[in-house]
């Protein structure tokens, strides 16, 4: 659920920091306001660049043909098993290996083979 919320800058500058808490929670934001006009945002970093991301992302013609394509591959069925990528790069066996995937990982890790 988005939270909006709009209030006057000069109220805004009186409260700054419960805002910059407020928009950390998922879908917060602030519209703020001049004489009654909406004139800037605020959301939480992540949310931001989120949406540049996306906008990136649906500006840029060649990656949207191949996220096309990928979507129609999907449709039809044109796709590998995950089971069979393990199989084919080795990581057959659960209890030797593990394969995690994380966007933007927090820390930086090296893999290797005992």
């Amino acid at each position: 659920m988005k939270t909006k919320t709009t209030l006057p800058i000069s109220e805004a500058r009186k409260k700054i920091f419960q805002i910059a808490k407020e928009v950390q929670k998922p879908s917060n934001y602030y519209t703020l306001t001049e004489k009654g006009r909406p004139k800037a945002v605020i959301m939480s970093v992540e949310e931001f660049e989120s949406i540049m991301e996306t906008m990136e992302i649906l500006s840029d013609p060649e990656l949207m043909k191949k996220i096309e394509k990928a979507e129609a591959e999907y449709k039809k069925g044109e796709y590998i098993k995950w089971e069979d990528v393990k199989k084919e790069i080795g990581l057959h066996d659960k209890e030797k290996e593990a394969l995690m995937v994380r966007e933007k990982p927090k820390k930086k890790y090296r893999a290797s083979r005992k």
